[in-house]
């Protein structure tokens, strides 16, 4: 397993005590190296070909710094670096899986795809079901998945699950992150 990161600066970064931006300024790949603990390389050294899989995490990191949907939802752009990573495991046939947001980044990069991040009308998922709409409006398909499972596009090779899209215990997002690795694996 190798971790990589774009080496950018973050959109903004959060006091997560006040839950606030602040006006500290941090880079992409120097924070993910803090939590990787140094064993990370910057994205655009990544070769399709040395590797038999992706996985993109998600969160709010995703969503404001792999692309925009953290501000303009359906209408975002996708880091040139993430958008070449995607298409060229895509193209490769290698398997792609994605968890919590991340979904979005294949509704924006691979046409068609089927993916999820919930289930579009359960009170446990409130962002799912915007999410989902601009998922369906981009020309892509939503399928509704609880938050241990995940959903497995065979045609495209993506597995995706919902992870924190979800207000679920942590051993259940556990359970759901576990089925797409495990999902990611089998394709591999």
């Amino acid at each position: 397993v190798q971790m990589f990161a774009p080496n950018i600066d973050q959109m903004h970064v959060v006091n997560h005590l006040k839950g606030e931006p602040s006006e500290e300024k941090r880079n992409v790949l120097v924070e993910s190296a803090r939590l990787a603990r140094g064993n990370i390389q910057d994205l655009s050294k990544l070769s399709v070909k040395d590797h038999d899989a992706i996985i993109f995490p998600g969160g709010f990191g995703a969503a404001k710094n792999l692309c925009t949907w953290a501000v303009q939802g359906k209408d975002c752009s996708v880091n040139d670096e993430v958008k070449a990573a995607l298409q060229a495991f895509h193209s490769e046939g290698k398997p792609i899986g994605l968890c919590c947001i991340s979904p979005v980044l294949a509704a924006k990069v691979l046409p068609g795809c089927e993916v999820t991040v919930g289930i579009e009308k359960d009170n446990k998922y409130p962002d799912t079901a915007g999410t989902a709409a601009a998922i369906n409006q981009l020309g892509c398909t939503h399928v509704s998945k609880h938050v241990g499972e995940s959903h497995v596009d065979e045609k495209n090779k993506l597995v995706t699950t919902c992870a924190f899209m979800c207000d679920a215990p942590i051993h259940e997002i556990f359970d759901g992150i576990g089925s797409m690795v495990q999902g990611v694996l089998k394709l591999a």
